[in-house]
């Protein structure tokens, strides 16, 4: 097992955002979490990263207690994370955003040809010397995808990655988390699209007021009367089965 979490708990003054939720992902998998708005899903990504610290309970990644360390040595050790936002910087250039990210690991024509290679596998080679705020959408979201993990994480974390994106650009995105992962990269996705999630097609978990309220293959999920009636309401799953 890559990373696990046992009994992990936080509280907020009076809510509880994660209640001892148990949870783990191997070398190379993919998972998705998906759940209505407040149901925790961010609060347990920032709970992974380090950017919140646990009231209690453990994160096991590698083998080793990580709670207690602070983000930036979560993320030497192999946790990266795209957020929400764009996470590129608007002014610099396509080629100058990988290089920040890369630099720390290679220099020279190694450097050169890392960037170009990994430009070209999400297809904005032609976009090197452009400005990352001249990029459509899609592509910055691209972009900030191939900066988390220029890093070569063993684990990297995706809050919303295909949101605003149109129905081809989601599906690219798809075949680009698929490849991530056939790396042996770990891939855990945060998603509300469920038309993605359907098309990502892995494990899934569905958090509800901080805790894990279902888990299993995308069938079990959508087959499951209790998570329907989460998103539908009683109203919308009798629609739904009639």
């Amino acid at each position: 097992m890559l990373l696990s979490v046992e009994k992990l708990f936080k509280k907020f003054g009076g809510v509880v955002a994660c209640d001892n939720v148990d949870w783990s992902i191997g070398s190379g998998e993919t998972q998705c979490i998906i759940g209505p708005n407040g149901a925790g899903k961010s609060t347990f990504f920032q709970l992974l990263t380090g950017r919140h610290a646990a009231d209690h309970g453990r994160i096991i990644f590698k083998g080793g207690d990580i709670s207690r360390l602070p983000p930036f040595a979560r993320a030497n050790r192999g946790i990266a994370m795209k957020p929400q936002t764009l996470g590129v910087f608007p002014e610099l250039t396509v080629e100058h955003n990988m290089r920040l990210t890369l630099q720390r690991h290679m220099s020279g024509a190694a450097l050169r040809d890392a960037i170009e290679a990994r430009l070209a596998d999400l297809d904005l080679a032609h976009t090197l010397n452009r400005q990352a705020r001249e990029l459509s959408h899609g592509q910055r979201q691209w972009l900030g995808l191939g900066m988390a993990i220029g890093s070569n994480p063993d684990l990297l974390l995706l809050d919303e990655p295909t949101a605003g994106m149109s129905t081809a650009e989601t599906q690219r995105t798809v075949d680009l988390i698929h490849r991530i992962g056939a790396t042996g990269t770990a891939v855990l996705v945060v998603e509300h699209d469920m038309a993605f999630v359907r098309q990502l097609a892995v494990p899934t978990t569905v958090f509800h007021q901080g805790r894990i309220f279902a888990s299993g293959t995308l069938s079990d999920i959508e087959t499951n009367l209790d998570v329907q009636r989460l998103y539908l309401g009683k109203q919308g799953v009798a629609k739904l089965r009639n």
